[in-house]
């Protein structure tokens, strides 16, 4: 078994022992190892050189996953599933069902990647104005990549590798980032790490858990209804949450934390007043403005 990691790893003289799974009598280790080379095909080549012309033309409001790349960054695209169209007000991008990431190309099924093409093929089909668009961006292969059925490993990675799977447009760090700093879609699940994209911005999505590892919380009412309790979406692995939190899932019940505990009140700091000892109560006046009610969350809490 391989683990993407870092490649310079520090080693240590006995290698740790498996625990908590069976291995019954064959010994195993995961081994870290250099990636290879990767790889970029001509069709990636192609659909980035697309996506960029694309991106060029989209105005900043448009744009789906956070603000334009400035000094020293790029984007980065993302396998994620990027289904391009352009309607009359622009180019917008959808996400398909599922996004083919590069290397799971590998165990991929012909017949199944071929839906998520007949999908793709019906939403560009519904925005007429997208294959001439393509074209004259230079992205002739498009009308082709649509109705060319995916039989074999070659029609999979030329899908893997197009504008219709392969260019979600994403910032490092939304694209490969790992808390503190930014939480990226590549090593958080998307049902949470997407909140990042619509959530209010006074609204701490991610916090410091008690015992030193991170974890997602999202409030369990409406902003402004007073209620400061948190429930927990997320926590890594190895966090002393994540058995109550498997519990909690298996039971389909929530696992929440009060409006006094130190989650609460980080995830609702820029919505109370400081100092303040609840997330519970009304939101402080600068959330509470319509101007100012840019962040994801609640209330004030109570004095």
């Amino acid at each position: 078994m391989t683990v993407a990691g870092s490649t310079k790893a520090s080693r240590t003289a006995t290698a740790p022992q498996p625990g908590g799974t069976e291995s019954e009598s064959h010994p195993w280790r995961i081994r870290l190892v250099d990636h290879p080379k990767r790889y970029e095909s001509p069709y990636f080549r192609a659909a980035k050189a697309a996506a960029k012309k694309i991106l060029a033309e989209a105005d900043d409001a448009d744009l789906p996953y956070g603000p334009r790349p400035v000094g020293a960054e790029r984007w980065e695209m993302h396998h994620g599933g990027s289904l391009w169209v352009k309607g009359r007000g622009g180019w917008r991008m959808f996400r398909a069902r599922v996004g083919i990431e590069w290397s799971m190309q590998f165990c991929a099924e012909p017949g199944k990647v071929d839906r998520l093409r007949r999908d793709a093929a019906e939403l560009v089909e519904a925005f007429p104005l997208t294959l001439p668009a393509l074209t004259a961006l230079g992205y002739e292969e498009a009308e082709e990549l649509l109705r060319s059925p995916v039989t074999d490993a070659d029609g999979v990675e030329r899908w893997t590798d197009s504008l219709f799977n392969a260019c979600v447009p994403m910032s490092h760090g939304n694209h490969q980032g790992i808390l503190p700093k930014v939480p990226g879609e590549h090593h958080y699940p998307w049902p949470v790490k997407g909140a990042d994209f619509f959530r209010y911005e006074d609204f701490h999505l991610w916090v410091d858990l008690p015992d030193g590892t991170h974890g997602a919380v999202a409030p369990v009412d409406r902003r402004g209804s007073g209620d400061g309790h948190v429930r927990l979406l997320h926590v890594a692995e190895g966090s002393t949450a994540a058995d109550t939190l498997a519990e909690a899932q298996e039971t389909g019940k929530m696992a929440v934390l009060p409006p006094n505990s130190p989650v609460a009140l980080q995830a609702f700091s820029l919505q109370i007043e400081p100092g303040r000892r609840t997330a519970s109560g009304p939101l402080a006046d600068r959330a509470a403005r319509p101007d100012g009610a840019r962040g994801h969350g609640r209330r004030n809490p109570a004095r």
